[in-house]
């Protein structure tokens, strides 16, 4: 059953300190609770199961417990408790879609599913996991990543694969030819980048989906070693397919 509507509408945290003892588990590491938003249990499976199952177990193994909070709203605010929930749509300009806050319980990723196509919220579930792991990166990790972004970057390789990373990359080239790995943009342009390509190699293992072409995409080819190396250091679960050949094989 889900939890009832509060009548105040409550920050994260203050969710989790009144609510985080009702969490279902669905494995060791996740569990989740589903507040005003009535699920079936094919919803179960499409919004928990299915995104659960088809992480890698070397990503899954460094998570620490993760929370999943469904809500119908998360409302943004301007303090230092971030994201709310709510029962009724906030203002445009209030609207957050995800939120993810870390203690020392744990994680507790918060989801609002009202008004959110299922390919959307999968892709904000990875971007939030893809965080925790840049949390968790060890250095066998993130070496080989660097290396890789050091011969894009030297080559003058165009594009990124979302956003956020596109446009520290942007910052990074147009204050130097050869960035130096050392400096704290490019440690943070680092990081953002890991987390833009893990969240679309965890939703491409999950879920067939198409990267869009674009004046400011990563061309393909240069995107296909990231996800090489991806697939060498996070091999995918048993019975998962990462390129396209490999589930015609």
């Amino acid at each position: 059953m889900p939890v009832q509507s509060e009548p105040l509408k409550l920050s994260l945290g203050q969710f989790a300190e009144r609510h985080r003892r009702e969490m279902i588990p669905l494995s060791k590491t996740f569990s989740y609770l589903s507040a005003a938003v009535p699920l079936s249990e094919e919803d179960i499976r499409e919004y928990l199961e299915d995104p659960i199952a088809a992480l890698p177990p070397a990503i899954a193994s460094r998570l620490p417990k993760v929370s999943i909070l469904l809500v119908p709203y998360l409302e943004r605010y301007r303090d230092p408790e971030g994201e709310r929930i709510a029962f009724e749509r906030p203002a445009e300009k209030s609207v957050s879609r995800a939120a993810c806050k870390v203690d020392t319980e744990g994680a507790l990723l918060a989801f609002a599913v009202k008004d959110q196509e299922l390919g959307d919220y999968h892709y904000r579930f990875y971007k939030l996991i893809a965080g925790l792991a840049a949390d968790q990166w060890p250095e066998h990790i993130s070496d080989p990543y660097a290396r890789l972004l050091d011969d894009e970057l030297a080559q003058r390789v165009h594009g990124e694969v979302d956003e956020e990373s596109w446009r520290l990359k942007d910052r990074l080239l147009t204050r130097a030819r050869r960035p130096r790995r050392s400096s704290k943009l490019f440690q943070r342009y680092l990081r953002q980048s890991y987390i833009d390509t893990l969240t679309l190699y965890l939703h491409g293992i999950c879920c067939d989906i198409d990267v869009e072409a674009g004046p400011r995409q990563l061309p393909s080819r240069y995107l296909r070693k990231r996800l090489q190396l991806f697939r060498e250091l996070y091999p995918p679960p048993e019975g998962y397919a990462v390129f396209p050949e490999e589930v015609n094989a």
